[in-house]
């Protein structure tokens, strides 16, 4: 889920659980007091009908007299004037709660509401006898009031989320626009362009101060693949002129040596080393370039299967001895599943270095190649009988100059596995690997089918 998306819904939430916390507020306290007004003139009614029904006196007409003239007659109002030992009969025809009854027993005016039908009663004491007091009546207009506030409610709800989310949206959209900017123009630059620099803006915000670190670390990237790039465009002449001439005047004296058996050693021994300071050298410049500039290399249309082929060819020249079995038997029909567009001569580096590794620790015991496509990622998997490589030592095996500890009666110089890991990287691929000691070795390039 993008940025854009998860700050809109997040958002939304929010706003959300305000908005619900608001209404609920309201709900409540409206709920609590929409009908406070209401109860009171029912609580008025009570005690004008008390002293009218139950206490006879010089007021009795006035407050008749008041009764009609200006307190207007509620709907489906009822009065009713209870005595007390007639109150478990008028309970069962009142369908009231037991605790409106235990509130007025307590002295205190009592109040109840089912739906739009409110009560309010009140004890009293008149000519030693006991008496409870209850009028009801109906409140439509204000029940309908609180059921529309209601409706307002979930309505606003409902049209404040979808408010919120399409402000959300467009508020994200608005804040990572520059960020959006930014990701395009880092995409655009490459091993050949590290020249280009992001558009810094006036401002001390996060996302000025974020592509300042970026145009800082692309100037160090810049530095270092300048000093890199000189090396390997001045090392192989550097390097090599010397050893050449080494090679070349010990050829020479030992064509002209005098037979002396330590001089012979000493020369072979000048020579394989020289050879043997060359290859690394090769070796390590190949590592190096390929991590430089492969991406800017030339590619074209490489048929896998093919190739192959070539690199067994390649290692049968080195390692005659070698067996190499091949199994395309998984193989689709369609060429297209085959086919990479690919450096053709890294990417035979590549397999051809990790083939002659097999073949090389084996002991000239067979090497399995096999060939697999889905339509989507082709792999490579090269699988051998060889001495296997202890756990410990498997997470270093493409570190360069790294070598298992069990390969001391090999020989190598621990580049090979780096170089085709930085050539299969160069071209979007992976390499897997599994390995038992005394039994074998499994290395599985897996690259996409571009």
């Amino acid at each position: 889920m993008s940025i854009a998306k998860k700050i809109t819904l997040l958002f939304a939430i929010l706003s959300a659980i305000i908005i619900s916390l608001l209404s609920g507020f309201v709900w409540y306290f409206s709920n609590e007091f929409a009908f406070e007004d209401f109860y009171k003139r029912l609580e008025a009614r009570v005690n004008i009908a008390a002293q009218i029904k139950l206490f006879h006196d010089e007021n009795n007409s006035a407050y008749a007299k008041m009764r009609n003239q200006y307190l207007e007659r509620l709907p489906s109002e009822r009065e009713l004037v209870i005595e007390e030992s007639q109150l478990e009969k008028a309970k069962t025809e009142l369908k009231i709660p037991e605790s409106f009854f235990d509130k007025i027993r307590a002295g205190k005016m009592s109040r109840y509401r089912s739906e739009n039908h409110f009560n309010a009663g009140k004890f009293f004491k008149s000519n030693g006898k006991n008496y409870i007091v209850i009028i009801s009546a109906d409140d439509p207009f204000g029940f309908r009031e609180l059921k529309d506030l209601q409706k307002i409610l979930f309505a606003g709800f409902f049209l404040s989320i979808v408010l919120s989310f399409l402000v959300g949206w467009k508020f994200s959209n608005y804040m990572l626009d520059p960020l959006r900017k930014m990701i395009k123009s880092v995409k655009k630059i490459k091993a050949e362009n590290l020249h280009l620099r992001l558009d810094v803006k006036q401002g001390t915000d996060e996302m000025s101060q974020l592509a300042q670190t970026f145009n800082n670390m692309l100037n160090r990237l810049e530095t270092a693949f300048e000093t890199q790039n000189n090396f390997i465009s001045n090392a192989s002449h550097e390097l090599r002129t010397p050893l050449t001439i080494i090679s070349g005047e010990v050829e020479l004296a030992l064509k002209t040596f005098d037979n002396s058996p330590e001089q012979g050693l000493a020369l072979h021994k000048i020579k394989d080393e020289a050879d043997r300071l060359e290859h690394i050298l090769t070796s390590l410049l190949g590592l190096a370039q390929s991590g430089f500039n492969g991406k800017v290399q030339p590619r074209e249309e490489v048929r896998m299967d093919e190739l192959v082929w070539e690199a067994k060819d390649s290692v049968q020249q080195v390692h005659p001895e070698s067996k190499i079995e091949i199994d395309f038997s998984k193989l689709p029909a369609n060429e297209e599943a085959l086919t990479l567009k690919a450096n053709k001569n890294l990417i035979k580096l590549a397999i051809t270095n990790i083939v002659s590794n097999a073949c090389k620790y084996s002991d000239n015991k067979p090497v399995l190649v096999s060939l697999e496509s889905n339509g989507h990622l082709l792999s490579i998997a090269v699988a051998d009988q060889d001495i296997g490589i202890p756990q410990e030592d498997i997470q270093h095996i493409f570190e360069p100059f790294y070598r298992a500890s069990n390969t001391s009666n090999f020989k190598g110089y621990g580049v090979g596995l780096p170089l085709s890991l930085n050539i299969i990287r160069l071209h979007r691929g992976s390499i897997a690997i599994q390995s038992q000691v005394g039994i074998g070795t499994t290395i599985k390039v897996i690259l996409p089918i571009i």
